[in-house]
């Protein structure tokens, strides 16, 4: 919805600095503009263009049964290389455009041209690379459904995975970006003074911040405990079974532990995406570290019958 905003806004917001026909089509030999579209046009039909490439991969998906599930890399990676490639390109033709009164006038495009599509291209692999880190992720054997204490077959290999997100912090998080971006493509269309685009900087930062603590997986193996962070499942942290003393469950909330995200105290750290049960171990240093997952209980009990196995 946001880019889809962003296309469709774009060239009204400048329409005061830009002719009444928009040069929207460049000749690859001189560089100078061969086509043209009126300012209605020019903005709506890009925004067309996203909205069928968003109902396209919306339905296959659906079709394919993975609607609920996590995103194909497919669908990321040209999700993120058409949306890149149609703001990019909304921005070099407004900003070629700009304070010229008559179209055939517009600037050239062609460095933006090059420059978008090496800034969608790496959209693109890092959607693909994202979607197939979190598709590995997926256990290859469901978690032991007793508890509190497992009694685990020798030479078996198990294996316990939960997601938690916070659709506010989510929120939040879309929201900085989508101003950020904002702020950018108008910077870049030169429709502000270069000053005003760094204000998109505490923007990008507070989302990129945001989203990092806005989900969390966690997965217990016989390698211990790992827990990572974000969509991308980076950064992350791991604690080898020597070093993990017990691991529990408690009933947290985030007045208790000092409010949302990643919290920090005297007695350890703790992830606070939702109040309730929440996994918490104590390692060998005698700090404590707890996230909020489902399914806690099983996980504690794996990793204490693994950790038993272990100094065994």
């Amino acid at each position: 919805m946001g880019v889809l905003v962003l296309l469709a806004a774009l060239p009204p917001a400048a329409s005061s600095r830009l002719p009444g026909r928009l040069a929207t089509h460049w000749n690859a030999g001189s560089g100078r503009p061969d086509g043209s579209m009126p300012l209605w046009a020019a903005a709506l039909f890009p925004a067309l263009v996203w909205a069928v490439l968003t109902a396209v991969v919306a339905l296959v998906l659906r079709r394919a049964g993975t609607g609920s599930g996590a995103i194909p890399g497919w669908a990321l990676a040209g999700l993120g290389f058409g949306g890149v490639m149609l703001l990019g390109g909304q921005t070099s033709i407004v900003r070629a455009n700009l304070d010229h009164a008559d179209w055939h006038d517009a600037g050239p495009v062609t460095s933006w041209v090059v420059g978008t599509l090496v800034v969608a291209a790496t959209v693109g692999a890092l959607g693909f690379l994202a979607a197939q880190r979190a598709l590995a992720q997926t256990p290859a054997q469901a978690p032991p459904q007793d508890g509190p204490a497992l009694d685990l077959p020798a030479g078996e290999r198990v294996v316990w995975l939960a997601h938690t997100s916070n659709p506010w912090l989510q929120a939040i998080s879309a929201v900085t970006g989508l101003l950020a971006i904002a702020v950018a493509v108008g910077a870049l269309a030169g429709l502000t003074d270069p000053p005003v685009a760094l204000a998109a900087t505490p923007f990008a930062l507070a989302c990129v911040l945001v989203l990092g603590c806005s989900s969390v997986q966690a997965r217990v193996t016989e390698r211990g405990l790992d827990v990572t962070f974000g969509p991308l499942r980076w950064p992350g942290r791991h604690w080898a079974l020597e070093d993990i003393e017990s691991a529990r469950t408690e009933n947290l909330t985030p007045a208790q532990v000092g409010g949302w995200g990643y919290r920090l105290s005297g007695l350890g750290a703790t992830v606070m995406l939702r109040g309730g049960e929440c996994l918490v171990i104590r390692t060998a240093r005698g700090k404590d570290f707890g996230v909020s997952v489902d399914d806690a209980e099983h996980a504690a009990a794996l990793l204490n019958s693994l950790s038993a196995q272990h100094t065994t």
